[in-house]
């Protein structure tokens, strides 16, 4: 029996992890691909075609064949094994070919389009009109109006960009996972805090190399060591191993991102695009290139200013700390980590001990609870790892959803944080279903003796995914493709970068930063200090996010003929809001998985983007209370339940009664 194709006997149709095998994929997929085959044959031979008899049925057609893709998409992210990823590339091939045989089937398109010429005389309600404008532009946008010679063409690109993402993640994961920094002196560790150095002897005796200190290229191993060691040359080591991440040797993803944008700038054209960023931004809010780019111009011009004032204070307090002027970026996260001490008098590890992840995640159920009345409780259901732990969150005694989150890094995940969903809200075999959602993150780990303790910056993450996971969450529609964060790409920031304001409040922060050993709530003096961290050096940071999404925009507009070595076009493109000295052997774009295994592709402007909607509709929070119930509710019935059955902006301004204003931003980030 195959599990992914039967109906699931755990509560709430819990995916059944525990009977899936890795050899149940590729015939469940062959399978569910059959049965939706044959279903749309039958769609295609309806006579008189209307929007319940072709649009309703085939939001229902693939239902099967995307439970398949989401669970073996989350596994190949979150668990991937070596049995996964062997199967990966031709998984996402199939499912590739799938969608595409759909997306240009000539007979399906005329039965859609014959509904959308004449949609004016069947009485469809907004959501209705929505899907079925969906439903024809996305079928036009993946071919459906080219001729038989071209759709070949497109089917043969998207088949190879679709390797090519696998083969960009891979890469990315296997780099990261090939590399370990072994440390034997303890005294070159100087500066490191004791959980730090704890948790860096346990990964060396899990290594095998006992009475040692191990330190990977995950974040939560890594960043440490560039944020407390005083050993400068320690520090240089992992850098140099981070920013180095497949970048040459056999992990080297630079001929991966070449073809990558090939392939996209290809499809562009074919498709009557310019390029690739105007195919993604004709769906976006900012809708085309200059926007995008006067929109990071006016930011730019604001953040630079404020950012070499930043580093002059840093270059400054080096000069103090250790007599030497020269500042390279190895530098960079040890001195503002000193500089946060001088100026804010606040140490991350301080903090540390009143953040117990236990704690954090009660804190946002919590905040949840209060601005949404939700209720979370844990419930046992199969999971694909030990560390997963699933909740079920009910409103009122009604079941809102499966919630699923696996925080600890390992081998077989992929490094970062995201947002993902095993069931979509929306139709399910004529029934509106309620979604099964998950966060994956990589925190710090317990140790030997201690819990897991974040650090602020990983409180901000998990208050991040969890806004979206609120996005999949309190989804209210009909209709799976417009559900939840099925939006604009940059709109869907919005409900993730606001939560994290909460975490920076102290009527928020007083609900869970507890001591942990003690339970002391987080005193009042440090509470000032982090709602100062939001300006605290936010030029320098602005314009790393800046000179990430420029990269990203100058990758999708520029001609490839014109582009001949992928660290060249880098530098080309970042030096201006790079304003420490570049440092050789060293790139970013080989480790960008945002933008060249993600969904970020001429996208990642999204980012700042939607902080100037959080900044303006936190604001709006702020001067009415931050857990004030009116506004509560008009956020979660205009924007978190809403999804994508309007456009975001009348979306936006039905919660907000107006646009957003940039100035929000600059005033939190004192850029102005």
């Amino acid at each position: 029996m195959n599990y992914l194709l039967e109906e699931s006997t755990q509560k709430h149709g819990a995916v059944e992890f525990d009977k899936i095998k890795e050899s149940d994929y590729l015939p469940a997929l062959d399978e569910a691909m059959k049965v939706a085959n044959e279903k749309i044959k039958e769609i295609k031979k309806i006579s008189e075609p209307n929007f319940v008899n072709i649009i309703e049925r085939l939001e229902e057609v693939t239902q099967r064949v995307d439970h398949v893709s989401l669970v073996f998409s989350n596994m190949d992210s979150a668990h991937c094994t070596d049995e996964i990823s062997n199967l990966s590339s031709r998984f996402y091939s199939l499912v590739t070919k799938f969608n595409n045989e759909i997306a240009m089937d000539s007979d399906l398109f005329t039965q859609i389009k014959t509904i959308w010429d004449n949609k004016e005389s069947e009485n469809l309600s907004s959501e209705q009109l929505k899907v079925l404008d969906e439903t024809y532009k996305s079928m036009v946008r993946n071919g459906a109006l080219l001729n038989d010679t071209d759709k070949a063409t497109l089917k043969d690109i998207d088949n190879k960009l679709s390797e090519l993402g696998v083969k960009f993640s891979e890469n990315a994961r296997n780099a990261t996972n090939d590399y370990i920094l072994f440390v034997e002196d303890e005294k070159r560790l100087k500066g490191l805090p004791e959980g730090t150095l704890e948790a860096a002897k346990d990964k060396a005796k899990e290594k095998g190399k006992e009475g040692q200190y191990a330190f990977s290229l995950e974040f939560s191993s890594f960043y440490p060591l560039l944020q407390y060691c005083e050993d400068r040359e320690l520090r240089e080591e992992i850098y140099m191993a981070n920013a180095q991440k497949a970048f040459g040797g056999k992990f080297d993803n630079q001929q991966v991102i070449l073809d990558i944008i090939s392939f996209r700038e290809k499809r562009a054209k074919l498709l009557g695009f310019k390029n690739h960023a105007a195919f993604v931004l004709e769906e976006r809010m900012a809708k085309d290139e200059k926007t995008v780019f006067t929109f990071i111009e006016d930011i730019y011009s604001k953040a630079k200013l404020k950012a070499e004032k930043e580093l002059e204070s840093l270059k400054k307090l080096k000069l103090e700390h250790s007599g030497e002027s020269d500042y390279q970026k190895w530098d960079h996260a040890f001195y503002s980590e000193k500089l946060k001490q001088k100026e804010l008098d606040l140490d991350d590890e301080k903090l540390r001990p009143y953040f117990k992840l236990e704690n954090v995640i009660d804190g946002v159920f919590q905040t949840a609870s209060k601005l949404y009345d939700l209720d979370f409780k844990e419930i046992d259901v199969p999971v694909y790892h030990k560390d997963v732990k699933t909740f079920e969150v009910t409103s009122k005694g009604s079941f809102v959803g499966l919630f699923y989150c696996d925080f600890f890094p390992r081998a077989e995940k992929r490094s970062g944080a995201w947002m993902t969903e095993y069931r979509s809200q929306g139709l399910y075999s004529g029934k509106v279903e309620r979604p099964h959602v998950s966060i994956v993150c990589n925190f710090t780990k317990p140790t030997s003796s201690k819990p897991s303790l974040l650090t602020l910056n990983e409180v901000l993450t998990l208050f991040h995914e969890f806004g979206h996971a609120l996005h999949g969450l309190l989804s209210d529609v009909r209709y799976r493709s417009i559900s939840g964060p099925n939006v604009f790409w940059d709109f869907v920031e919005l409900p993730s970068q606001i939560l994290e304001n909460w975490a920076l409040e102290k009527e928020c922060l007083e609900m869970f930063a507890k001591h942990y050993e003690t339970g002391e709530v987080l005193p009042d003096e440090y509470i000032e200090k982090i709602k100062k961290t939001n300006s605290f050096l936010s030029g320098l940071s602005s314009l790393r996010q800046l000179s990430f999404a420029t990269l990203d925009m100058e990758w999708h507009t520029t001609s490839f003929s014109s582009i001949d070595s992928v660290n060249d076009f880098e530098k080309i493109h970042t030096q201006r809001f790079d304003l420490l000295p570049s440092v050789d052997k060293t790139n970013f774009s080989c480790s960008f998985s945002h933008i060249f295994a993600g969904g970020y592709s001429a996208g990642y402007y999204s980012y700042k983007w939607a902080e100037v909607l959080d900044a303006d509709a936190f604001n709006y929070f702020k001067e009415n209370g931050i857990f004030n119930n009116e506004i509560a509710t008009s956020f979660k019935e205009n924007i978190l339940s809403r999804g994508g059955s309007e456009h975001p902006m009348d979306l936006y301004k039905k919660f907000r009664g107006q646009e957003p204003s940039v100035n929000a931003l600059l005033e939190r980030g004192q850029l102005v």
